[in-house]
């Protein structure tokens, strides 16, 4: 059955405030300092959370909307066209994965969620490859596949928090 024009509103608002809440965080994380200094480029990926959250509770579509608001937007705002296709890249090999993975019902969200940290980063080791053309660079996905595993924890316990928190609440 289709959905009243009320509740198609009232999802619309909720994924606007979704992608609001993705892209503040994705502003907050630019904001703070490098998590080891010895490897840059490591962050916990705090917009992971409400993905993960939007792939639970909503599904992958919505999921992958909201993603790539806030993928173009934080572009447009705190980075430029590489920083864009970076994100992209690894966002969306990270949603794949995870939403084939959930599909599968055989993993938690944790592990969903670290699944996704560590596709994400081989997603922009992958770009980094093509743009610097050398493999070399493919090395550094030792230390980005821990970063990812430990930031895929963190997010994926954030996020089954959250579910947990509303369950009761509709959208």
């Amino acid at each position: 059955m289709k959905e009243s024009m009320g509740a198609q509103t009232k999802k619309l608002v909720f994924l606007g405030l979704a992608a609001g809440a993705a892209l503040v965080l994705s502003y907050v994380e630019s904001l703070l300092p490098p998590l080891w200094s010895a490897v840059p480029g490591i962050k916990m990926g705090l917009p992971n959370m409400v993905i993960i959250f939007l792939l639970y509770r909503c599904g992958v579509k919505e999921a992958a909307a909201v993603s790539l608001v806030r993928l173009g937007l934080s572009a447009l705002l705190f980075g430029n066209l590489l920083t864009l296709a970076f994100s992209f890249a690894g966002a969306a090999l990270s949603l794949v994965l995870m939403a084939l993975m959930k599909k599968t019902k055989l993993f938690s969200i944790v592990g969903v969620s670290v699944a996704g940290g560590v596709a994400h980063n081989l997603g922009q080791i992958l770009i980094a490859m093509l743009v610097m053309e050398t493999a070399e660079i493919g090395y550094y996905m030792i230390f980005l596949t821990i970063s990812g595993t430990v930031a895929g924890a963190f997010i994926g316990l954030a996020g089954a928090l959250l579910i947990q928190k509303t369950r009761r609440l509709r959208f």
